[in-house]
């Protein structure tokens, strides 16, 4: 390893920024030379660009401004743009966050190249191949040098397809340090004012390929999510994907629905830190949600965080469900989680994973996390 090596960090949507913005913090506190490289694959600013200042994450070294397309295109084009960033950077690890077409165009680069790499967030699984993202989480964790899981179900994951123990380390959740950090500063009123809504509101979230892709699925949310309407106001940041088809299926702004661009990290947490309700196919809210003890409905026939559900405040939904789910929740108020906080949800997940980095980086051998003690 030579004398001052560096550190890549490849990120391409809103959910790999606030999980790497810990890790790149907790790597600067250590001297680790590193850099950002932004895939653009998120290109609206407000998907993007602004979670940069939200988070305090630096200038990336790179932006490959990829844009939006099939998964075929996208993922192409992310090949071709990161090969030539990585050959020029000449990087001693590079770092993958999450599932997106970003990560695993990066885990492709860097294995033809041999340049070690790590996952963070590995051993999630929704054991359901139709999503794209549980391919790209499959395929990643099967290359990655260093494994970085979240909760304990994962470790049985990845040795259940053989991962060697040894590149495997149980460190807490990223995303969850990211949201502690940012926890005074996320004051639901002054967004509530700007928007004009009541102060009593859900927040909803929708963009899977499932629930948007087709005319026939997306009507079927639409109707669901105007349902839930009628009993409280929804406000529904709309992502890019989707944006045209939620529309055509009658999703527009107006009475109870208040459709609006998306939102800055901060903007948006204080949104659901007062909602009432989250109805939602993202991950990552989820496990937001759990931790703010915000009542959540997901509308996804599985979750490749089956922690949220046991430990938190989640529920799976159907369309058809979503109506008398979301009342039921509206009646009950404000939830608590299932149980204690999934382990090692304690905002300290940043630095642990830069421990390793560091140790790996000088060589040292670190016990695997089926063998090492909890980390403290």
């Amino acid at each position: 390893m030579r004398e001052n090596p560096l550190v890549l960090h490849v990120l391409g949507a809103r959910p790999n920024f606030v999980k790497a913005a810990p890790v790149v913090r907790a790597l600067g506190e250590l001297g680790v030379r590193q850099g950002i490289i932004h895939t653009g694959q998120h290109y609206d600013a407000l998907m993007s660009d602004v979670f940069f200042a939200d988070l305090g994450l630096p200038e990336p070294v790179a932006n490959l401004g990829v844009g939006s397309g099939s998964h075929a295109r996208q993922t192409a084009a992310l090949l071709v743009g990161l090969e030539e960033v990585v050959q020029e950077q000449d990087p001693d690890l590079v770092v993958v966050y999450g599932d997106v077409n970003s990560t695993l165009a990066a885990i492709l680069v860097c294995a033809k190249l041999g340049v070690p790499t790590a996952h963070v967030e590995a051993g999630l699984r929704s054991f359901d191949r139709g999503m794209p993202e549980e391919v790209n989480r499959v395929v990643t964790d099967a290359l990655a040098d260093l494994l970085f899981a979240t909760s304990p179900e994962a470790l049985a994951y990845l040795a259940g397809e053989d991962v060697p123990p040894a590149k495997v380390h149980l460190v807490g959740n990223p995303m969850i340090d990211s949201l502690y950090a940012a926890l005074p500063r996320l004051d639901p009123a002054p967004v509530v004012a700007r928007l004009g809504i009541p102060d009593r509101y859900a927040v909803a979230t929708l963009h899977r390929p499932a629930n948007v892709d087709t005319a026939e699925a997306a009507k079927e949310l639409v109707d669901a999510v105007l349902e839930v309407s009628r009993q409280v106001p929804v406000v529904i940041p709309v992502h890019p994907r989707g944006k045209a088809r939620l529309a055509e299926a009658g999703l527009v702004d107006g009475g109870t629905v208040k459709v609006i661009d998306p939102l800055g990290y901060v903007d948006f947490l204080s949104l659901v830190r007062g909602a009432a309700l989250v109805v939602t196919d993202s991950g990552g809210v989820q496990e937001e949600t759990t931790v703010l003890g915000v009542p959540c409905l997901t509308l996804r026939p599985n979750t490749e965080r089956p922690i949220t559900i046991t430990h938190g405040t989640n529920r799976l939904v159907t369309p058809a469900l979503l109506p008398a789910a979301a009342e039921k929740a509206l009646a009950d108020g404000a939830a608590t989680p299932a149980g204690e906080l999934p382990v090692l949800w304690d905002g300290k997940a940043g630095p642990r994973i830069a421990t390793v980095i560091a140790a790996w980086l000088k060589g040292d051998n670190l016990a695997p996390a089926s063998q090492a003690k909890r980390p403290e």
